[in-house]
């Protein structure tokens, strides 16, 4: 039995969640074993994949060591056929409290989005298990150290527009992780490769 807040520390450990942003569930399938073959120990699959919960099995499935979640998530019965597909976080765009219910009914960490110190409250009051900054691209790592400064207790992973060679510099500012993703997944399969091990080394 694995814990939810078992799950959050594993998916944030790293620093760094890679989005596999793809058409296809085989797309999916296939980005996701690039990241994971060179690395990376926690993958997010969108839901606005229209194959998503067929790539979250089988990527569980193969890399049972890893953290597989479901991304796009907006509504409670995408988050619990997500769930049922074996993605152990689900992250959202927006606060849905019922997603958020819905993940700890089940077990599953949450990730709801927020853009203001509002809504990072209401967020955590509701009970998320970290809350994704989004988009992250309208925000800059000095926004986080400002806004830990009042919330330390706030695990903070911004999202969106974020370049993977700028990690470094939104996690010293606090963040707990950083959502990457077509910035980590641009290039041939080995740039991609290169690009995570230099990532999961720092």
């Amino acid at each position: 039995m694995t814990y939810r807040w078992e799950i959050a520390q594993a998916m944030l450990r790293q620093g760094v969640v890679g989005i596999v942003r793809t058409p296809t569930a085989e797309t999916a399938v296939a980005g996701a074993r690039t990241l994971l073959d060179a690395g990376l120990l926690s993958v997010e699959v969108p839901l606005t994949n229209p194959g998503a919960l067929r790539a979250i099995e089988q990527l569980v499935a193969e890399y049972p060591a890893a953290t597989i979640g479901a991304g796009t998530v907006l509504d409670e019965a995408s988050a619990v056929a997500a769930i049922r597909s074996g993605a152990r976080f689900l992250v959202s765009p927006n606060l849905n409290v019922d997603v958020v219910r819905a993940a700890n009914r089940y077990g599953a960490a949450s990730l709801p989005a927020a853009g203001t110190v509002t809504e990072i409250m209401r967020a955590l009051e509701a009970g998320a298990d970290a809350v994704k900054l989004f988009p992250g691209s309208a925000l800059t790592p000095r926004w986080i150290s400002d806004v830990r400064a009042a919330l330390p207790q706030a695990p903070l992973v911004p999202t969106g527009g974020i370049d993977a060679e700028d990690v470094p510099e939104w996690l010293a500012a606090g963040a707990a992780a950083c959502g990457i993703g077509s910035s980590l997944m641009r290039g041939t399969a080995e740039e991609i490769r290169t690009r995570v091990g230099k990532l999961v080394t720092r």
